[in-house]
């Protein structure tokens, strides 16, 4: 995956396609995976990821692994 950008649905600006800053990727209890982070203004953002698509962002550095 060439593209290894973290993004997500702002809830409380209605805004999409946020890019996810200082993102956390953790594992779900049912075994998927979830970015957190912030958007840079002050509001929290999470997404829920595909396993090829978490991986390639802890792989390019873009964030960081909890498990």
């Amino acid at each position: 995956m060439a593209d290894a950008t973290l993004t997500a649905y702002n809830v409380k600006t209605k805004e999409k396609n946020v890019p996810i800053q200082d993102a956390v990727i953790s594992r779900t209890a049912k075994g998927g995976y979830i970015a957190k982070g912030h958007d840079g203004k002050g509001n929290k953002l999470t997404s829920l990821l595909g396993e090829e698509k978490a991986l390639a962002a802890i792989k390019a550095g873009k964030a960081k692994q909890d498990w």
